[in-house]
């Protein structure tokens, strides 16, 4: 298991009811970690649309998870 420290926001941080949390995961990608976030949660977003940032980097949904990273799932966002 990975210890990953995850941030959420828009309708992430609506649909998971917190900003963020600290998780282990046996996902190894970020990806993966979208998908099972997805079951937990009931994200609605389609990991297409997802962006991710992983230690305040952006990076590839295929980026392999490491030990204590810090990972923000960024959906889609509108605006005025």
């Amino acid at each position: 298991m990975t210890r990953v420290f995850l941030r959420y926001f828009a309708v992430l941080k609506d649909c998971a009811q917190k900003t963020g949390e600290t998780r282990s995961t046996s996902a190894s990608s970020a990806a993966e970690l979208y998908r099972e976030l997805q079951r937990c949660y009931g994200f609605t977003v389609p990991d297409t649309h997802i962006r991710v940032a992983i230690n305040e980097r952006f990076e590839s949904m295929n980026y392999r998870l490491q030990a204590d990273d810090r990972v923000a799932f960024i959906p889609p966002v509108t605006g005025g």
